[in-house]
């Protein structure tokens, strides 16, 4: 039986980093001088990286971008990554259920790599991860589709049968470019409108247990399915 790998989006999917980013966020707008942020509002700016995240809270308080407030912002929130956000329910277990299954499981994120293993270590998940694709890790990131098969080909699985889970139309996309199925995280900060494309939709974290192995049997790629 070939060892499959399940792809994972962080922010939104395996995390609710939202506090820490509107923390981290309002620290700068009070810098500025600007009006601070509210959660719903990070929310709905997140999945295209910290730039883009900066860029669109500064455009909507009609300021240009500015490259020293996002390395201002950046450096505040990678030392305080893990100060308020938390794992969406369930996901330790069903880590442990994919790993002890046989599954690879591999992190596929915009997140830069220093914030992404600073958060995983604070709350424990580093270890239940083979793999990390980070935002910096490699030339391109999602939603091109090399961002997933790079991540793959980081630990040897080049010709792995995988799966992608993410609450972001990047996801979705660049699992579809990849030939990858993809399940959305019906259960993350993206609208449903976000989940066009994809095989699934999750309600849940742990859902992912038997939709991933159906979603490649469907494939005629017999797989393990994790017990949660």
């Amino acid at each position: 039986m070939t060892r499959p790998a399940l792809l994972l989006d962080l922010d939104g999917t395996v995390v609710d980093a939202v506090p820490d980013f509107a923390a981290a966020m309002n620290r700068l707008m009070t810098a500025l001088g600007l009006p601070e942020v509210s959660g719903p509002e990070i929310a709905g700016y997140l999945g295209d990286g910290p730039r883009k995240l900066v860029e669109r809270v500064l455009a909507a308080r009609d300021r240009p971008m500015d490259e020293a407030a996002h390395d201002r912002f950046l450096a505040d929130y990678t030392a305080h990554a893990a100060g308020a956000t938390t794992a969406f329910p369930g996901v330790p277990e069903t880590l442990d259920a994919f790993r002890a299954a046989g599954w690879a499981v591999l992190l596929c994120t915009k997140k830069p790599a220093t914030a992404t293993r600073t958060l995983l270590d604070g709350l424990g998940l580093l270890s239940r991860f083979d793999g990390i694709g980070a935002g910096d890790s490699f030339p391109v990131s999602k939603p091109d589709p090399r961002h997933l098969t790079l991540t793959l080909q980081a630990v040897g699985l080049d010709h792995a049968p995988a799966v992608m889970v993410g609450d972001h139309r990047n996801d979705v996309v660049s699992a579809r470019g990849a030939g990858m199925p993809v399940i959305f995280a019906g259960w993350g900060h993206g609208p449903l409108a976000m989940a066009e494309g994809a095989d699934a939709i999750a309600d849940r974290f742990p859902d992912l247990a038997t939709i991933a192995p159906r979603l490649l049997a469907a494939r005629g790629i017999a797989v393990a399915v994790p017990r949660v």
